[in-house]
């Protein structure tokens, strides 16, 4: 594999390899290791949290002050989410603090109907690098993005864990499809847990990866220690997904995405299976706080290459083999 990465150059970083915003499962300690590791860490929505905020103005102090954290910790460039929160009211808001913080690199996780235009411009002039991840990548959407000046696009398939996309397009289907449709470099994400994964991928057009679920089962990740355990004992096939909003989800069986499932087999719509998920916090208990009975596991179907708990040093080695 040519070692020449157009990600690392972009970046600043070493390998070609982010790591997802997993929301409540991400603090500064986690970020900072896979940035020192050679990668690009990233901060979730409420990174370094274990209680929701009753104000925007909390989420910005604590957002500010796990930032704060992270550059303690790594000199190496690391990455936010400018969209923390469903309230598009808060994007310029939140965008203000990364350029105060001097954050190297944003994500922008694409919402179909917002325009992106004008925060891709603000952006770009206090020279922030834009990675863009379509919830539903398409080719209009791959090319909208080149065009407001977005410097990497994420291309997500079917395989991965959390939100998934509403088209059933598997991972290696979809990466030469945007590959094929845009000139800036393309990152693959969903399912990709192994060096094969990685290999496949860049043979289709990827010029980078994009993980999650791998970076869960480490050592320095702030999931609970039993839904770590759980994510090395099962496989894609012990997976359950059923219905929400906006598309579906993917949970490792616990009590309560077993209670999901029922609800989706017996015809509950979708809003109100959305309800129960996130009104009672499901993501959050379930891997953050450890509790299947009231919570759910979302993960990649790369889960069945996950075989033990390790550093996330090591996980980034094994998975950019080709680039030491």
């Amino acid at each position: 594999m040519n070692k020449k990465n157009s990600v690392t150059e972009i970046l600043g970083i070493k390998y070609p390899i982010i790591q997802g915003a997993m929301s409540w499962v991400t603090n500064a300690e986690f970020v900072a290791a896979v940035s020192n590791a050679g990668g690009l860490g990233m901060l979730g929505p409420h990174a370094g949290q274990k209680t929701n905020p009753k104000s925007l103005e909390e989420i910005t102090d604590r957002l500010r002050k796990e930032i704060c954290k992270v550059k303690q910790l790594t000199n190496k460039p690391f990455a936010v989410p400018v969209m923390l929160s469903n309230d598009l009211t808060t994007v310029d808001i939140i965008a203000d603090l990364l350029i105060e913080e001097g954050v190297e690199v944003v994500l922008i996780n694409g919402i179909e109907d917002y325009e992106f235009e004008p925060l891709a411009k603000k952006l770009k002039s206090n020279n922030i690098k834009i990675i863009y991840r379509a919830l539903n990548p398409s080719v209009e959407n791959a090319k909208y993005t080149e065009k407001i000046g977005a410097d990497i696009l994420v291309a997500t398939g079917f395989d991965e864990g959390g939100t998934v996309p509403d088209k059933i397009i598997g991972t290696f289907s979809i990466i030469p499809m945007i590959s094929d449709a845009v000139n800036i470099p393309v990152m693959a994400a969903g399912g990709i847990a192994d060096l094969r994964a990685v290999r496949a991928s860049f043979a289709l057009g990827a010029e980078g990866v994009f993980a999650g679920t791998v970076f869960i089962a480490t050592e320095e990740n702030p999931a609970a220690e039993n839904v770590k355990q759980l994510i090395v004992d099962h496989t894609a096939s012990d997976l359950l997904i059923f219905r929400t909003n906006p598309a579906y989800y993917r949970s490792i069986p616990t009590p309560y995405s077993q209670e999901l499932l029922e609800m989706d087999e017996r015809g509950d719509s979708r809003d109100e299976i959305a309800n129960k998920m996130y009104g009672e916090q499901g993501l959050k208990v379930g891997m953050l706080d450890g509790d299947i009975h009231k919570g759910y596991i979302t993960v990649g179907n790369g889960i069945s290459y996950i075989k033990n708990i390790r550093p996330v040093k090591e996980v980034v080695e094994e998975l950019m083999d080709d680039f030491n």
